[in-house]
């Protein structure tokens, strides 16, 4: 670009709410781009160019066919919350991007709400699925969900035992029409209609009796999943976690109910997880289980290990391997496929794997232990220790140049 595109965030109060210098940026573009909209917002004799559908394809051939005029790009408040701001950074670089930015939705519902924004946990469903709402849900949390039907959120939070939690549904915010609507879940699922699309949803978690809260630090109960008995259990599952650390991407291999992949991701949200699962069955399971938790991004992939990592193209930073040890090719593939300085955890609860991972140890390095637990059961009329299967868990970090 000859000169930087400047990005000017725009609310729904249009240019009255605009500050001097961005209208300067408005008024001085020879192109202006943005939705119909926003657009609509302003007056300026700059060309108007409202962005194609799909935008994200035709963007930078569209950028590219105004390189030598000054363009403006309208987007809503915050150009760098949620919004078309990132991703010309990331197209054009942020030396050509200058960003004049407006109140973003968020810090305007906040404001209406009396909730302070650094205590606010914000939830987008713009081109995401509800379904990430789960993961957020717990007793006393001030919510802000954004870009879902206020009718559907509902439903969610009833479902999952919150229908008692204070409702608020924010239109146009910053608009002469703006509106805002105090009700319950429950109530908005019976009297709610059909609210403006420019809308925020506030909420103030209120669980009812018995709702069950998952805890946030890796370990969820075993009875969190629904599953045939192939789990990587509470306590392994944990120590797991916290051996695969980092973010990135992650492979599970061998996923059964697929615990690992959904409590990486409810640990790394901004990741990329995909579970691998040879059995149809089970891979349906991994996809349930992952709606109910949160992590509905999971991407399930159905196939037997090494065969179907040939589908995926972009190298992982983090291997699981929690089941197929003993398949030849195996760890070798995962080896070569894995970036450098990622990492890579397998566990092995059989002779034969364990062997595996050993001739590996020696022949790489890393950690490797041998975990232990057993659980309190009643014998009779007292109490005894039952043991669980112990498990070898050997984890490496892969050096920027391949030791073999």
């Amino acid at each position: 670009m000859t000169y930087p595109v400047v990005v000017v965030g725009i609310g729904a109060d249009g240019w009255d709410g605009l500050s001097p210098a961005a209208r300067r940026e408005i008024e001085s573009a020879d192109v202006l781009m943005g939705s119909a909209r926003q657009l609509a917002l302003v007056a300026t004799y700059a060309e108007q160019v409202t962005w194609p559908s799909p935008l994200l394809p035709a963007l930078p051939g569209l950028l590219a066919g105004y390189g030598g005029r000054r363009v403006c790009v309208l987007a809503s408040g915050d150009p760098m919350f949620h919004g078309i701001g990132s991703t010309l950074v990331r197209i054009l670089g942020r030396e050509n991007v200058r960003i004049v930015p407006s109140p973003s939705s968020v810090s305007l519902a906040c404001a209406r709400m009396g909730w302070p924004v650094e205590r606010t946990h914000v939830v987008s469903a713009v081109g995401r699925p509800l379904a990430a709402l789960n993961a957020a849900l717990r007793p006393g949390e001030r919510l802000l969900v954004l870009g879902a039907d206020p009718a559907r959120v509902a439903e969610l939070l009833i479902n999952a035992g919150y229908g008692e939690s204070p409702f608020s549904v924010l239109e146009l915010l910053g608009a002469p029409g703006e509106h805002v609507r105090h009700t319950t879940a429950a109530g908005w699922a019976i009297w709610g209609d059909d609210p403006d699309p420019l809308n925020i949803v506030a909420v103030e978690c209120l669980a009812a009796p018995g709702t069950p809260v998952p805890p946030r630090v890796p370990g969820l109960p075993d009875d969190s999943f629904d599953h045939d008995g192939q789990l990587t259990k509470r306590e392994v599952r944990a120590v797991t976690l916290g051996l695969l650390g980092t973010d990135g991407i992650l492979w599970d291999i061998g996923a059964g109910a697929g615990s690992i992949a959904i409590e990486w991701l409810r640990a790394h949200p901004t990741g990329t997880a995909i579970a691998i699962e040879r059995d149809p069955a089970r891979a349906t399971r991994i996809a349930d289980n992952a709606e109910s938790l949160g992590t509905p991004a999971l991407r399930v992939l159905t196939g037997s290990a090494p065969d179907a990592l040939t589908a995926l193209t972009i190298p992982p930073t983090t291997i699981f391997v929690g089941g197929g040890l003993t398949t030849p090719g195996l760890l070798d593939q995962c080896w070569t496929r894995l970036s450098p300085g990622g990492r890579l955890v397998a566990n092995a609860v059989t002779l034969e794997s364990e062997a595996v991972l050993t001739t590996w140890y020696g022949r790489l390095g890393g950690d490797l232990l041998r975990l232990s637990v057993s659980r309190a059961a009643p014998i009779g009329a007292f109490t005894t220790w039952r043991p669980h299967l112990p498990v070898t868990i050997w984890s490496v970090t892969k050096p920027s140049e391949d030791p073999r």
